[in-house]
Order: C-alpha cells, then structure tokens, then sequence
C-alpha cells in the first residue's frame, strides 16, 4: 500500500484535495471559453469520463466575464488558467472560478500579486503556483546553471513565498517539464519542504501514445513515492482521453477503485481470432459503462479463462469464435463477428440484477 504525504487539505470547489483525499483527476478544456455551450458541452464530457476538476484558459476579458454562466451550470468545478495579467484573475474570481491558476512571477510587482492573494483570501478561492522549465526567470537560471531541478524547485518556493508574504497559504503547488526524470527530480527535491498539496503532471507530454508513455513513467513514479494530490495526463488529443488515462494510473497503483478494468492478452501464435482489433473494440465500448467490472480478452480458449479467473466475464479465442466465460467458467461459444456483442450483452445482464 502506497503512503502519501501529508499535506495541507485544500477545498476546490468541493473537492478536497490533499490531506487524506484520494488524489483528484484534472483535465483542462480546449474550447474557447468565450463559447459557453461548447464549453459546458466539454465539460460534461470530461465528468462523465471521471474527471474531478477541469480547468479552462482565460485569455481575455470577455472569456473571464464567461466563467459566470460556466461556473453556474459546470458539473464539476472550474479553474481559470491565467497569464500575465493579474486582472484576468481578479474578473474570474469575481466570476465564479473554484481556483485560478497563476505564475506569480509574471503578473507583475507584488502590489499585483498582492492584490490576487487578497481577493483569492477574501472569497476562499485557492491558487495553484504553476511553474514550468519554460517560464524559469533569467536570475534562477543563471544562478542554478540553466534548466535543472534546483532552478525549477527554486522558482516554486519563491512563487509560494511570494504568495505567504501576502499572508496567502491556500497553495496548490504544480512544478511540469516535458522531460520526465527532470519532472521527477523536482517534486522529489521539494516534497519535503513545503506542507501544500502537489499538483503533478508530465507537460507537453506529446500525441495520446507517447503522452501516455510519459505520463505514466513521470506520474505514476512520483505517486508511488506518496508524492502527489491531483494530476493531469497532457496529452495532444481530445481532454478525456487525458482522464482515462489518469484513471488508469492511479488504478494501476490502487489508488482509485471501481469502474470498468480490461485485462488481455498479448498475441501468440496459438492465436486465432483477430485478438488486437477485438480487444481495442471491448476497450472502447466498455470504459464509458457505469459497472464495476473487470473484463477479459484472452487470445486462447486452453488456458484464457484460467489466466483470466478473476475477471468477472471474458472472451477467449478459438477457431474462428471465442468462448465466453464468467469467473473462468465457460458459459458457451460465440462466432467471432459476434463476439463483442454477446460479451456486452452478458454485461448488461450481469449488472440488471445489482
């Protein structure tokens, strides 16, 4: 069992991160924000994908003034991603946003940061501090000799001082490269000396099969460490592709439980059914299904449902169809063409009766 650390607990509009809470998954927008409808539409996708918090960006005024409608009508709660301008933050947080996200460094003097950290007070609205290998400052990279874990951990402890010398502790900290042992070296580097809640995540990570690749090496490292409090898998593809592969993380380490698991096996020469194009089929139609299930697709009908035995249904192949099975035993054999069908409809079946 994995022990996390202990972190301050912070409320993002009703999910509680850090602490005790188990680990949140983020995912952000890519629609326009000043487009309502799509952004809600969006948004409703990635809750019933199992994203906890979606963030969206706040480019202008007028995206800012569109939180209102947004935050009213988000099943889940909404950050407001911010850039340079302090008064974007101001607006989104008179405007709804559960918590905005900002490099103190680059929106000016501190009378600015000071006034985010007090209207952020005011209205009990968190603030990540996001600090990427990007947006280091000339002086950190001069001192810590360019791009490294001490240069990029450095720049997060003064973002947060910044932040505590306003008398402001309601702190998310997030510290993203797109070079992973780089990622990893500097959330290890400061895990031990701030009390906030880690947001962890590999940035740029690239298209959804490499991403993937990175994110799980870079995310999955850091929290069976105990190190993080809510992730986002960035990927270069649709936002909930970003969830589910942030589900199947902290599934992977037991960190998150329920929902619908898939189990298969790799390809052999026993195999005789197109096992690669049947398992990417059951994968895609399964992972929306409210259940609490573990599926398998097995290439071999002689040792799958034994290999499979605690999966609750599954499909192994044969000659040309596949044998279904329940808790490894056969319960009766289906042509191939109808294999994923009939795997569906014992699904459904299983479940009327729950």
């Amino acid at each position: 069992m994995i022990e996390r650390f202990e972190t301050k607990k912070v409320n993002i509009g009703g999910v509680i991160i850090g602490g005790d809470a188990p680990v949140a998954i983020q995912s952000m927008n890519n629609t326009d924000t000043r487009d309502v409808e799509g952004t809600l539409r969006q948004i409703s996708e990635l809750k019933d994908a199992g994203c906890d918090i979606t963030r969206v960006a706040i480019l202008n005024m007028e995206a800012a003034q569109a939180l209102s409608e947004i935050t009213k009508r988000s099943p889940i709660p909404v950050v407001a991603d911010i850039h340079f301008d302090y008064r974007l933050a101001l607006e989104a947080m008179k405007n709804g946003a559960a918590k905005i996200r900002i490099n103190p460094g680059n929106i000016g003097g501190m009378d600015r940061v000071k006034a985010v950290a007090d209207m952020a007070k005011e209205r009990n609205i968190p603030i990540r501090v996001g600090v990427n290998s990007g947006s280091i400052g000339k002086d950190m990279l001069s001192k810590y000799g360019g791009v490294n874990a001490d240069s990029l951990s450095q720049s997060a402890l003064e973002a947060i001082g910044m932040l505590e010398s306003c008398g402001f502790s309601d702190i998310v900290v997030s510290m993203k490269s797109s070079d992973v042992v780089l990622t990893i070296e500097s959330y290890r580097r400061l895990r031990s000396l701030v009390p906030y809640p880690f947001h962890v995540g590999v940035t740029e990570a690239g298209t959804l099969r490499e991403g993937v690749i990175k994110s799980s090496v870079g995310i999955g490292s850091l929290l069976s460490e105990g190190i993080g409090d809510t992730i986002r898998v960035s990927l270069t593809d649709e936002p909930k592709e970003e969830v589910y592969a942030a589900t199947s993380i902290l599934r992977a380490l037991g960190l998150r439980t329920g929902g619908m698991r898939m189990v298969s096996c790799p390809t052999c020469g026993r195999t005789q059914v197109p096992l690669i194009e049947v398992a990417k089929e059951v994968e895609s139609r399964i992972r929306d299904l409210p259940y609490n299930m573990t599926v398998a697709v097995m290439g071999c009908a002689v040792n799958g449902p034994g290999e499979a035995r605690e999966a609750d249904v599954g499909i192994a192949g044969g000659i040309d169809e596949f044998l279904l099975f329940k808790k490894g035993e056969p319960i009766g054999k289906v042509p191939k063409e109808k294999a994923v069908d009939e795997l569906l409809s014992v699904i459904e079946e299983m479940n009327k009766s729950k």
